[in-house]
């Protein structure tokens, strides 16, 4: 078949590059054009194991390439951004947007696949209208399906191979056609049900990882307060055979598990009650490490400068949205007497990209170690306590080993542990 993809994000991408490697020609479509000269190229703007290879080999096959608009095709699958606004409902102006455009394209007979992850509803009663209204009836004119992705960044490729999946069709057949045409590439199991089923089902496998999150993040507070560390007792309760705590952090990124929530509370604000407790204690976990920051550098006087190790969302990754560190840097140059330099290798974030360690620490009143990447596990803790000014650091993932650290002659402090509290 011929397939044109709408968005070439992290799961646009990869979905076409995979399609386009097993069978199908493939057209990309994205208002990026760094991304359609990259792309045309053979090339690729994002860090992803094994993806450049994946598009190389299809752009010399001949099987994939990208443009700034659709075209005729078979299938159209739209994998654009679903934002966030500041009220905390969605933003479906790239849907729209998507949707509005494969219209002059669009013949009876085709296939039209929603991967973008969306409110309950938003395949039947927002796409659904749109395309009703310019004469295709979906089940009737056109099939229509959304089938949303379950991967891990770092790991896409194989999630998007390996990993079950489900198809929710606006009507029977469109799901089974749908279910057929992904069994292309997917190994996993693919099970059928219903459009909005199959939006709430990923809404609900971001929701519970949420609200297990904030648990820890809860119990992580808790902990600090009684001087008990939070790590050990996760580590021991998950001895049980039937429980699985997560682990706390400084707050919840990705265009996943920090924003999905927030689409189920939209639709039943009266009713998510947990689904908001949850949401809102993770976005609160910046402004705790924000206050345990200004309690571990309360002696200095004058500009305390804080050397933030790590920026995305996630280790080893160079993906940004929605991550917490980011807001928590933002906060500490708005508090004014704080100056935030970050180190991170994996993305440009004012000079992080270009920054050593080293150079970074001199002069600090605190490391704080952000995103557990794996460039950080192996610092040389004694030439880092003998740069700063004020030798401690903070640990917010649990990544580092107290007794290196303290060896070195560094303060330790771990969130969700309270034994060294100022």
């Amino acid at each position: 078949m011929k397939i044109c993809i709408i968005g070439l994000g992290y799961i646009g991408l990869p979905t076409a590059a995979m399609f386009a490697t097993h069978g199908h020609t493939v057209v990309g479509v994205d208002v990026n054009q760094k991304v359609i000269t990259a792309l045309n190229e053979g090339r690729i703007i994002i860090e992803e194991p094994f993806l450049d290879e994946l598009v190389e080999k299809a752009v010399t096959k001949g099987t994939l390439r990208a443009s700034n608009k659709p075209e005729e095709a078979d299938v159209f699958i739209i994998c654009v951004p679903t934002p966030i606004m500041p009220d905390k409902t969605a933003d479906l102006t790239y849907v729209e947007s998507g949707t509005r455009s494969i219209i002059p394209y669009l013949k009876k007979g085709n296939i039209v696949i929603l991967e973008s992850t969306s409110p309950p509803g938003t395949t039947r009663d927002f796409m659904g209208p749109i395309l009703n209204d310019a004469g295709f009836v979906p089940g009737q004119d056109i099939l229509m399906a959304y089938c949303p992705e379950r991967v891990l960044p770092g790991r896409i490729l194989i999630e998007l191979k390996e990993n079950n999946r489900v198809v929710g069709g606006i009507d029977e057949k469109s799901a089974e056609t749908v279910k057929d045409l992904y069994k292309s590439f997917v190994q996993g199991d693919i099970y059928t049900t219903d459009a909005t089923t199959a939006e709430m089902c990923k809404l609900m496998e971001n929701t519970y990882r949420d609200v297990n999150i904030a648990l820890a993040n809860e119990l992580a507070k808790i902990c600090e307060n009684m001087g008990v560390n939070a790590w050990k007792v996760i580590e021991f309760a998950n001895k049980h055979p039937r429980v699985n705590l997560h682990m706390p952090g400084p707050g919840v990124g990705g265009h996943c598990i920090a924003v999905d929530p927030w689409f189920i509370v939209e639709k039943q604000p009266d009713v998510a009650k947990i689904m908001n407790l949850a949401r809102n204690t993770n976005d609160s976990m910046p402004h705790y490490v924000l206050d345990k920051i200004k309690e571990l550098t309360g002696t200095v006087s004058g500009t305390k400068k804080i050397c933030v190790l790590g920026v995305t969302y996630k280790p080893n990754v160079d993906d940004m949205r929605e991550s917490p560190v980011v807001e928590l840097v933002h906060m500490l140059k708005e508090q004014g007497g704080f100056e935030a330099v970050v180190v991170d290798g994996h993305v440009d974030f004012e000079g992080s990209h270009d920054r050593d360690v080293y150079e970074a620490v001199k002069g600090a009143h605190l490391v704080l170690l952000a995103v557990n990447h794996n460039e950080f596990k192996s610092l040389d803790f004694k030439r880092i306590k003998e740069a700063m000014n004020l030798p401690q650091v903070l640990d917010t993932r649990n990544f580092w080993d107290v007794k290196a650290v303290e060896e070195a002659g560094l303060r330790y402090h771990l969130l969700g542990w309270g034994r060294n509290r100022a």
